[in-house]
């Protein structure tokens, strides 16, 4: 689609799709350049890549890696980490936030590649250094290092696959990212809606087979079952509680008993699943090639995990955030709703908001983020279709619009032949 010779009808989008001048191109990545040197010249960079680099260290000494109770992905994820373990500290200093920068960009061109928005449109080329800026969670995740810009890398380039019906190879996509961290064992459930077995397959049987590889190179295994998975179910411990985002830990601190917490939890995970199950079944309001049905599928399917998972932090959303913002360029997109960027105000930065949702309260602002985000895309999901009038013409007639004639019913309705 070419978008420099076609209007969407909205004078905002029409000019965000035009190209950017050079100086813009130039100033944009300068911006991310500067929050990646900056990121390095800091004393806490990298704070939970050292979990996963230290695990590689201990495989490489002839240890289990389960030792640590805080190593917490697959066997898999120690393979993938052995490279790291080899580099000297003050190469990964410099190139870690580098290559977290570089990973959300990739999952940031795909998403717009999706929608078919010109890689050096405005919309592309300022879009990504505005949501560096703003959204304090990318500077979070920059700085940690945590492994889940690999699976905000892997979900818009696996959607992009898939909607141009290669789904093996999006499969094959989705299984290196559990591999390396199991953040997006939610997206089989879009497999099955599917029904690409294919790609299922691919995304079930990579991250098995490099774990049986990874758990064949490394003593004791077995404690992954015993000590990791049951360290992981109990929500871990006092260090990750202030900054679990779920309402499972959320919502006791504010004094809601724990199993009701979990209830409602739940019943939001499991509503939220009902609206992707009746997202991708409602095809007859498209107005494209399916991408937007294919991309609130999966963000919902990813949110509502979530909402469940233990621990969940703020930096989780930038898995689904870049989608949802590339789905700007399409008409009744979540973007294009004032609640879409109300939801998001809580992770806006340079807001002054008290210092008692600063620091370790900071979770309370990233969980109504979530929610909030998840109700709105849930109720985006579970809308009923609309009836739509079209003009009908009959030899020898003028053109009629009334209801009668004129309905388009929903999908589920009776069809009548003429």
């Amino acid at each position: 689609m070419k978008w420099e010779t076609q209007t969407s009808g909205n004078r905002l989008i029409d000019w965000l799709l035009r190209p950017a001048s050079r100086p813009w191109q130039l100033l944009s990545l300068a911006v991310l350049l500067g929050i990646a040197v900056s990121t390095s010249l800091r004393e806490n960079w990298g704070s939970d890549n050292a979990f996963v680099v230290k695990a590689a260290e201990t495989l490489l000494a002839g240890g289990s890696p389960y030792e640590d109770k805080r190593f917490l992905y697959l066997p898999s994820a120690v393979l993938m980490a052995v490279p790291e373990a080899l580099l000297p500290q003050t190469v990964l200093r410099w190139t870690l936030p580098v290559g977290m920068s570089a990973l959300l960009g990739a999952g940031w061109l795909a998403a717009l590649r999706l929608f078919s928005v010109p890689l050096r449109s405005r919309f592309a080329v300022v879009g990504f250094p505005v949501l560096a800026l703003a959204y304090k969670p990318y500077v979070n995740l920059v700085l940690i290092g945590n492994w889940t810009a690999i699976s905000a890398a892997a979900l818009p380039v696996a959607l992009l696959l898939a909607h141009r019906r290669h789904w093996g190879a999006a499969g094959l996509v989705v299984g290196l990212a559990i591999a390396c961290k199991p953040m997006l064992v939610p997206m089989g459930l879009v497999f099955l809606l599917a029904r690409r077995w294919r790609g299922l397959a691919a995304a079930v049987l990579v991250p098995l087979g490099m774990s049986l590889a990874g758990a064949l190179l490394m003593p004791n295994p077995s404690l992954f079952f015993t000590k990791t998975l049951p360290f992981l179910l109990q929500g871990q411990d006092s260090y990750a509680l202030p900054w679990d985002a779920s309402p499972i830990a959320v919502l006791p601190r504010l004094g809601v008993p724990e199993p009701l917490a979990v209830l409602v939890a739940f019943a939001g995970a499991g509503a939220g699943l009902w609206a992707a199950w009746t997202r991708w079944r409602r095809t007859h309001d498209e107005t494209d090639g399916g991408e937007l049905r294919l991309v609130e599928t999966a963000c919902m399917v990813m949110l509502a995990a979530f909402l469940v998972s233990r621990p969940s932090f703020d930096h989780y959303l930038l898995v689904v955030l870049p989608l949802l913002l590339a789905s700007a360029v399409r008409p009744g997109s979540m973007p294009r709703s004032p609640w879409f960027w109300a939801a998001l105000g809580p992770q806006v930065a340079g807001i002054p908001w008290p210092r008692e949702l600063e620091a370790k309260r900071r979770a309370f602002k990233d969980c109504a983020t979530l929610c909030g985000l998840s109700i709105l895309l849930a109720r985006r999901a579970l809308r009923s279709g609309r009836v739509t009038l079209e003009p009908v013409t009959t030899a020898g007639s003028p053109p009629r619009t009334e209801p009668e004639c004129a309905a388009t019913p929903a999908e589920s309705a009776s069809r009548t032949a003429f």
